[in-house]
Protein backbone atom coordinates (compact mmCIF):
# COMPACT_ATOMS: atom_id res chain seq x y z
CA UNK A 1 0.00 0.00 0.00
CA UNK A 2 1.33 3.55 -0.89
CA UNK A 3 1.91 5.68 2.04
CA UNK A 4 -1.20 8.12 0.88
CA UNK A 5 -3.60 4.71 1.23
CA UNK A 6 -1.93 3.64 4.45
CA UNK A 7 -2.66 7.35 6.30
CA UNK A 8 -6.51 7.36 4.82
CA UNK A 9 -6.94 3.43 6.10
CA UNK A 10 -5.28 4.54 9.75
CA UNK A 11 -7.17 7.90 9.60
CA UNK A 12 -10.81 5.44 9.07
CA UNK A 13 -10.12 3.04 11.47
CA UNK A 14 -9.28 5.73 14.24
CA UNK A 15 -12.55 7.61 13.47
CA UNK A 16 -14.44 4.49 13.72
CA UNK A 17 -12.91 3.42 17.03
CA UNK A 18 -13.77 6.62 18.05
CA UNK A 19 -17.28 7.20 17.28
CA UNK A 20 -18.33 3.65 18.26
CA UNK A 21 -15.83 3.05 21.72
CA UNK A 22 -18.21 4.11 25.15
CA UNK A 23 -14.69 3.96 26.94
CA UNK A 24 -14.31 7.12 28.74
CA UNK A 25 -11.50 8.84 30.73
CA UNK A 26 -11.53 11.75 32.78
CA UNK A 27 -8.65 13.60 34.71
CA UNK A 28 -8.04 16.70 36.65
CA UNK A 29 -6.22 19.60 34.87
CA UNK A 30 -4.46 22.62 35.98
CA UNK A 31 -3.21 25.78 33.80
CA UNK A 32 -4.69 28.36 32.22
CA UNK A 33 -7.10 27.79 29.16
CA UNK A 34 -5.43 28.27 25.91
CA UNK A 35 -6.82 31.34 24.86
CA UNK A 36 -8.60 31.67 21.07
CA UNK A 37 -10.92 33.62 18.97
CA UNK A 38 -13.27 31.14 16.63
CA UNK A 39 -16.38 32.17 14.41
CA UNK A 40 -19.91 30.59 15.61
CA UNK A 41 -22.66 29.34 13.98
CA UNK A 42 -24.54 32.38 15.60
CA UNK A 43 -22.21 34.67 13.01
CA UNK A 44 -19.94 36.22 15.20
CA UNK A 45 -16.56 35.49 16.53
CA UNK A 46 -16.26 34.18 20.42
CA UNK A 47 -12.86 34.86 22.30
CA UNK A 48 -12.24 32.26 25.07
CA UNK A 49 -11.00 35.19 27.38
CA UNK A 50 -13.92 37.09 27.29
CA UNK A 51 -15.88 34.64 29.29
CA UNK A 52 -13.67 35.26 32.18
CA UNK A 53 -15.90 35.25 35.26
CA UNK A 54 -17.90 32.39 34.28
CA UNK A 55 -17.18 28.57 34.21
CA UNK A 56 -16.87 27.67 30.53
CA UNK A 57 -17.06 23.86 29.18
CA UNK A 58 -15.26 23.30 25.74
CA UNK A 59 -16.87 20.27 24.34
CA UNK A 60 -14.83 19.58 21.26
CA UNK A 61 -16.99 17.42 18.61
CA UNK A 62 -17.64 15.90 15.17
CA UNK A 63 -20.57 15.39 12.85
CA UNK A 64 -19.15 11.90 12.15
CA UNK A 65 -18.93 10.66 16.04
CA UNK A 66 -21.70 8.64 17.23
CA UNK A 67 -21.13 9.20 20.93
CA UNK A 68 -20.84 13.08 20.00
CA UNK A 69 -24.29 13.14 18.74
CA UNK A 70 -25.63 11.13 21.53
CA UNK A 71 -24.00 13.65 24.11
CA UNK A 72 -25.11 17.10 22.43
CA UNK A 73 -29.31 16.95 23.40
CA UNK A 74 -27.82 16.06 26.97
CA UNK A 75 -25.13 19.01 27.06
CA UNK A 76 -28.00 21.52 25.82
CA UNK A 77 -30.12 20.90 28.48
CA UNK A 78 -27.14 20.96 30.71
CA UNK A 79 -26.32 24.58 29.10
CA UNK A 80 -29.66 25.55 29.22
CA UNK A 81 -30.08 24.85 32.98
CA UNK A 82 -26.85 26.88 34.26
CA UNK A 83 -26.57 29.13 31.93
CA UNK A 84 -28.02 31.83 33.93
CA UNK A 85 -25.67 31.00 36.88
CA UNK A 86 -22.48 31.68 35.34
CA UNK A 87 -21.97 29.06 32.73
CA UNK A 88 -21.54 28.84 29.49
CA UNK A 89 -20.72 26.04 27.03
CA UNK A 90 -18.79 25.78 23.96
CA UNK A 91 -19.41 23.11 21.35
CA UNK A 92 -16.20 23.64 19.22
CA UNK A 93 -16.30 21.05 16.38
CA UNK A 94 -12.95 19.75 14.62
CA UNK A 95 -14.05 19.56 11.07
CA UNK A 96 -12.22 21.18 8.02
CA UNK A 97 -15.34 21.76 6.34
CA UNK A 98 -17.89 23.47 8.32
CA UNK A 99 -20.89 22.42 6.25
CA UNK A 100 -21.17 18.67 8.07
CA UNK A 101 -21.60 20.52 11.50
CA UNK A 102 -24.60 22.71 9.89
CA UNK A 103 -26.17 19.63 8.02
CA UNK A 104 -26.18 17.98 11.86
CA UNK A 105 -27.32 21.33 13.82
CA UNK A 106 -30.18 21.20 11.84
CA UNK A 107 -31.13 17.27 12.69
CA UNK A 108 -30.14 17.75 16.13
CA UNK A 109 -30.21 22.25 17.42
CA UNK A 110 -28.56 22.90 20.12
CA UNK A 111 -28.92 26.76 22.11
CA UNK A 112 -25.46 26.97 22.88
CA UNK A 113 -22.60 28.50 20.72
CA UNK A 114 -21.10 26.43 18.60
CA UNK A 115 -17.36 27.36 17.05
CA UNK A 116 -15.61 26.28 13.92
CA UNK A 117 -11.94 24.80 14.46
CA UNK A 118 -11.60 24.37 10.98
CA UNK A 119 -7.76 24.61 11.17
CA UNK A 120 -7.52 22.31 13.88
CA UNK A 121 -5.14 25.05 15.82
CA UNK A 122 -7.57 24.79 19.24
CA UNK A 123 -7.92 21.29 19.14
CA UNK A 124 -4.21 20.91 18.54
CA UNK A 125 -3.49 23.45 21.31
CA UNK A 126 -5.39 21.16 23.65
CA UNK A 127 -3.95 18.32 22.37
CA UNK A 128 -7.86 16.68 21.83
CA UNK A 129 -6.93 12.99 20.87
CA UNK A 130 -10.72 11.51 21.10
CA UNK A 131 -14.05 12.94 19.97
CA UNK A 132 -15.79 13.84 21.82
CA UNK A 133 -13.59 15.62 24.49
CA UNK A 134 -14.59 18.01 26.92
CA UNK A 135 -12.81 20.54 29.15
CA UNK A 136 -14.01 22.76 32.07
CA UNK A 137 -12.33 25.85 32.72
CA UNK A 138 -13.16 27.68 35.83
CA UNK A 139 -14.40 31.28 36.48
CA UNK A 140 -10.42 32.41 36.82
CA UNK A 141 -9.54 30.98 33.18
CA UNK A 142 -7.99 27.58 34.33
CA UNK A 143 -8.30 24.37 32.71
CA UNK A 144 -10.16 22.15 35.64
CA UNK A 145 -11.29 18.68 33.83
CA UNK A 146 -10.67 17.01 31.06
CA UNK A 147 -12.82 14.24 29.97
CA UNK A 148 -12.67 12.12 26.91
CA UNK A 149 -14.95 10.10 24.63
CA UNK A 150 -19.18 9.70 25.90
CA UNK A 151 -21.19 6.84 27.68
CA UNK A 152 -24.28 7.45 29.13
CA UNK A 153 -24.36 8.83 32.20
CA UNK A 154 -21.21 10.48 31.92
CA UNK A 155 -23.67 13.68 32.17
CA UNK A 156 -24.05 13.64 35.78
CA UNK A 157 -19.98 14.14 36.79
CA UNK A 158 -20.21 17.03 34.26
CA UNK A 159 -22.78 18.74 36.23
CA UNK A 160 -21.51 17.69 39.39
CA UNK A 161 -18.19 19.57 38.68
CA UNK A 162 -19.99 22.45 36.87
CA UNK A 163 -21.80 23.08 40.28
CA UNK A 164 -18.96 22.61 42.34
CA UNK A 165 -17.27 25.74 39.91
CA UNK A 166 -19.89 27.78 39.59
CA UNK A 167 -19.98 28.02 43.76
CA UNK A 168 -16.13 28.18 43.55
CA UNK A 169 -16.91 31.55 41.54
CA UNK A 170 -19.17 33.44 44.33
Amino acid sequence: MNKAVTQFFSATVAALVLSISPVTHAKELSGKAHDFILKSNQGKNVRLSDLRGQVVMLNFWASWCGPCRQEMPLLDKIYQRYSTAGFTLLGINVEADSKEADKLLKEIPVSFPVLYDTTSKVSEQYKVDAMPSTILVDCDGNMSYLHRGYKAGDEKEYVKRIKGLIRSCK
